[in-house]
């Protein structure tokens, strides 16, 4: 088994396996087994006492290294690495990052994702194992989803026998819209699957829980970005011309309250701007003007009606101003929606692998997630894995300062390989 140096770029100390098993915030992880320890199956507990030091370091390697989306060479090629040595027959994706990869035999297969691309966000963590790449750092914590699939990949390679296929997916540029999992489905990834299911880190919940959710768990994210133009003129003689400041300010007040009045309320459909532009002085009317947005919404049948509804009331909102428009409406991710007997699946291996205890509710996010493709053609389910230490202050996702109590890893490592077994039973 492959142990990878995680010493901090340029450092000359080498780490001993007590060492490595020490999590950033000073939390022995010696004693991480005692979270799911027993419960089996025995190949499993064997699995994770000998190589729980290979998965931190494989974390801490690859948190060092970032990629950004499509970029992820270097982590595809350490995955499958790690895969071949034992014996396994990874796939890489077309477009060179990102693969797949099958344990097992037999007609019944089951899939488990995580996502590879990191963030361009610079890191602020002051780790010894910070990333090594200026401007880009896995903010999200998608090292630990990586880590976390090939631990299950290697701890399934180490079964006498499975009860049917696993197919891992290690998915590149969930980050970027409309996301690395149509590059999955492009290439037949899901092909032949019977459910799907993976994790994702959340700061909010202690290590050893996982929130669970029946339905939507996520949001659809799509993009808005409207151009106004007007013949411009003097700030005196707006009358002359066509005020196209004002003709923002219409748009940025009354297009989400308009939507407000056009959509059901409990479908959590949210427009926010976040860039507005026009002009530079006091006493002259731009000729010119740009407001971009993000638009959300929990409900996929909302989703699919958004970009007309939006258009037509764009339309009246500045019919009166006659200022004139150009309206692109970038559709994004669909929202995940987690199937009924998927999520039950998915709670019966959390339970076998770690307790009723670990189970805990969570909230639907106004975030995207790529993983809503999946579901477009398989049931599935999406859960949240805890990696707060309870002791610290939480530091939330996409923040320079996020970090994760590594203890998670192997936590994650048992529910998806429980997870897996519960679907094939």
């Amino acid at each position: 088994m492959t142990v990878l140096d995680s010493r901090p770029s340029g450092s000359s100390a080498v780490q001993t396996p007590t060492e490595m098993l020490v999590g950033p915030t000073g939390v022995s992880m010696s004693g991480v087994d005692d979270l799911g320890e027993g419960r089996g199956p025995a190949w499993l507990d064997d699995w994770l006492k000998v190589h729980a030091g290979d998965v931190v370091a494989w974390r801490r390697h690859i948190h060092s290294h970032p990629e950004l989306s499509r970029r992820e060479y270097n982590t595809t090629e350490l995955v499958a690495k790690l895969l071949r040595e034992v014996g396994l027959k990874p796939r890489v994706l077309p477009g060179g990052t990102g693969l797949i990869c099958d344990i097992g035999s037999g007609p019944r297969c089951v899939a488990l994702r995580a996502d590879m691309d990191a963030l361009p966000l610079p890191e602020n963590t002051g780790l010894p194992f910070s990333s090594t790449v200026d401007g880009v750092s896995h903010a999200c914590g998608h090292d630990a989803h990586t880590t976390v699939l090939i631990g299950t990949a290697l701890a399934l390679a180490s079964a006498t026998e499975l009860p049917g296929r696993v197919r891992l997916v290690f998915q590149p540029a969930e980050e970027v819209m409309p996301g690395g999992a149509l590059d999955v489905l492009a290439a037949g990834g899901l092909d032949g699957v019977e459910r799907i299911f993976g994790l994702h880190c959340d700061p909010r919940l202690q290590v050893g829980r996982i929130g669970t959710r029946i339905g939507a768990i996520t949001s659809a994210s799509d993009l808005l970005e409207l151009r106004l133009n007007s013949p411009g003129g003097h700030t005196s003689r707006p009358h002359l011309t066509a005020d196209l400041v004002h003709a923002l300010g219409t748009v940025i007040t009354g297009l989400p309250t308009m939507l407000s009045r056009r959509v059901d309320p409990r479908s959590g459909t949210v427009l926010v701007w976040g860039a507005v532009h026009a002009g530079e002085a006091p006493n002259a009317v731009p000729q010119e003007g740009l407001l971009r947005g993000t638009l959300r919404t929990g409900d996929r049948d909302i989703w699919a009606e958004l970009e007309p509804l939006v258009k037509d009331l764009v339309t009246g909102l500045l019919a009166p101003t006659g200022v004139g428009f150009d309206l692109h409406h970038r559709r994004g991710v669909p929202p995940v929606v987690n199937e009924r007997e998927s999520t039950q699946i998915m709670r019966a291996g959390i339970e076998a692998a770690l307790g009723d205890d670990a189970l805990a509710g969570t909230e639907q996010s106004s975030g995207g997630e790529d993983f809503g493709w999946y579901l477009e053609h398989v049931p599935g389910s999406f859960a949240r894995l805890g990696v707060w230490n309870g002791q610290e202050k939480q530091r939330d996702l996409h923040q320079p300062t996020f970090d994760l109590d590594e203890r998670a890893l192997l936590v994650g490592v048992r529910v998806m390989v429980h997870t897996a077994l519960a679907a094939l039973a």
